[in-house]
């Protein structure tokens, strides 16, 4: 029950994006080059009414969706992600339709900027996603779509969402902003050794 309720208020705050925009330009990020896309699953909880996936698979399919969507910025700027997968809901079908049970994806993010070999967020971002309308919104995905697909949707979105907090942060913070000392030729000695990033 306790599952069941902290369930309706995820659907009610989650973030109602799409990933499908996959194939247009990507938006502006600065500076921005992603070296190290860290995901981890040892704590993924399996919320009611859903189908199950191994750990492997959460992991292996989340390091595809960010692969997919950050590979294409090409900054000279190296920065590392680590993402953790709390929970998730893969609605199954046999439910009864009056639920329309929605698929859901909830993890932590942490940002590491390399050059500085520190987080930019001290607190691990949460985002919770859930699946696209138009695929199911009706009568529950599960109705319409294997588990892996509702895992591959689930994961676009959540790097979708990934993309927007960098976005405003960007915008509100600096983030991914040449140095000046960079910008007006300064020679900065940078010692490169290999990042080692934590998830939370």
């Amino acid at each position: 029950m306790r599952w069941a309720f902290g369930l309706m208020i995820l659907v009610a705050l989650a973030a109602c994006v799409s990933g499908a925009d996959i194939n247009d330009p990507p938006v502006p990020l600065g500076d921005f080059n992603l070296k190290h896309n860290v995901v981890v699953a040892p704590k993924a909880q399996i919320g009611p009414f859903s189908r199950k996936a191994t750990k492997d698979d959460l992991v292996a399919t989340m390091k595809a969706a960010i692969s997919e969507r950050f590979d294409r910025y090409e900054g000279s700027r190296d920065y590392h992600f680590g993402i953790s997968i709390e929970g998730y809901v893969l609605a199954a079908p046999g439910v009864p339709i009056v639920l329309a049970p929605k698929s859901i994806l909830i993890i932590n993010l942490t940002v590491w900027d390399d050059a500085a070999s520190k987080k930019m967020n001290e607190k691990p971002e949460q985002i919770t996603v859930i699946e696209t309308f138009g695929t199911g919104a009706i009568i529950g995905s599960g109705y319409t779509m294997s588990a892996d697909e509702q895992l591959a949707q689930l994961t676009q979105n959540a790097a979708k969402s990934v993309e927007q907090y960098l976005v405003k942060q960007q915008a509100e913070l600096g983030w991914f902003v040449p140095d000046t000392a960079e910008e007006t030729g300064t020679v900065v000695d940078v010692v490169d050794e290999p990042a080692v990033v934590a998830v939370e």
